[in-house]
């Protein structure tokens, strides 16, 4: 078993390299920025280990869940808070200590959580190379963790993130699927103010540590890969080779779809469920009136399907991934207010010059092939007007 350790440098590598692969979610790129800027500046300079599930350690899913705007301008505070209420409630329900900790998704806030728990553990918590999608999905059921039949979903505990114990607000849920589990925690987190922290999926002796085999292996160490090729790039790579990194760095396919297009217009609102819904508007050109080429793209919190108005079928359809990289900045981002300001800017309701491209990546193997994972993201792009063919896996 590989067991690495990874520092600050390495956070805001994996940052920056899942602000890319999420697929528009997983919380802000520009949250996850100020937060390591917070953590670096509370003087961290420490490592947390980050390695494959032992198969005998407690362990269980470790996140931030709800509406990205909710979470707007989220702070290290907030999140080290959620995490201490979340994790304290979750140990009291299981009636045993954590030792390991595993991300729901890859995406610039979730992939962090778990390291931000570890290093501020004291060393107790460590991290298991994995997550549950290879990218950021809307809901629980689009995990491999959700199409496990060994892996129960409960208990699942969420807390706010209020500083003082006598404040925390928080939940324990009792259900038998994570369709379930998505529907009564929506209204939970709804309540907490349209985020919260949550753990769910327990490992331990009493499944026989059924993490093992119900994750995809190695992806927090990809994103920290990506993150570092674009870091360390004096100047943005071109779109192109961002897709040849990706496919490099992950083993699956990647192909550009569009190159260089202005973000012209965005519709975004945010549901009972705290979650954000939108469409982006991309064109050839910074005006619409310019434009010979249009696409559209479709979200949840996390991009489900992109269409060209020349075409009779869709670009891409979740759950293959419909990543951002932009060669005016070099970087990543979200669907999250925050990280769609540098390329659309809501005032003028314009594009602002920077350039958006687009990363078509096939969904990992172990995604496609998890029971049900397939169906539900057929019923979330349903709900949006998609009746078409799925992806094949």
């Amino acid at each position: 078993m590989i067991e690495l350790e990874y520092g600050m440098t390495d956070f805001e590598a994996i940052a920056a390299g899942a602000a890319v692969l999420a697929s528009g979610g997983g919380g802000s790129y520009q949250d996850a920025l100020a937060i390591l800027q917070q953590l670096n500046e509370s003087g961290w300079q420490g490592t947390v280990t980050v390695q494959d599930y032992d198969g005998a350690t407690n362990g269980c899913v470790l996140a931030i869940m709800g509406s990205p705007d909710a979470a707007d301008n989220l702070t290290l505070a907030n999140v080290a808070n959620a995490i201490r209420n979340t994790v304290a409630v979750f140990e009291a329900s299981t009636g045993s200590p954590l030792g390991c900790v595993i991300p729901v998704e890859i995406g610039p806030i979730n992939s962090l959580v778990p390291l931000i728990a570890a290093a501020l553990s004291g060393g107790r918590l460590w991290v298991v190379n994995g997550d549950g999608a290879g990218r950021a999905v809307p809901e629980l059921p689009q995990t491999t963790f959700g199409g496990s039949k060994s892996l129960a979903p409960c208990p699942c505990a969420l807390a706010s993130d209020t500083d003082a114990a006598s404040e925390v607000e928080s939940a324990v849920l009792k259900a038998n699927t994570a369709a379930k589990v998505e529907t009564l925690a929506g209204g939970v987190v709804a309540g907490f103010g349209g985020y919260s922290g949550i753990a769910l999926w327990p490992s331990n002796a009493s499944n026989g540590y059924a993490l093992s085999g119900n994750y995809i292996a190695g992806t927090l160490a990809q994103a920290r890969g990506l993150g570092q090729l674009l870091l360390n790039a004096t100047t943005p790579l071109s779109t192109a080779e961002v897709a040849f990194a990706i496919a490099e760095i992950t083993g699956r396919a990647a192909q550009t779809i569009v190159t260089n297009f202005y973000i012209t217009a965005v519709t975004q609102s945010t549901s009972s469920a705290s979650l954000d819904s939108g469409i982006i508007r991309l064109d050839n050109a910074p005006l619409q009136s310019d434009s010979t080429q249009t696409h559209y793209l479709y979200n949840l919190n996390e991009n489900l399907i992109m269409y060209s108005t020349s075409s009779a079928v869709p670009d891409v359809i979740a759950p293959d991934s419909i990543c951002y990289y932009s060669e005016s900045t070099g970087r990543g981002f979200s669907n999250a207010s925050d990280d769609l300001a540098a390329y659309f800017n809501a005032t003028t309701g314009k594009s602002t010059g920077c350039t958006v491209s687009i990363i078509g990546v096939r969904a990992a193997t172990q995604l496609y092939q998890a029971t049900g994972v397939l169906a539900s993201f057929a019923g979330l792009l349903r709900n949006i007007g998609y009746a078409g063919a799925m992806p094949l896996a």
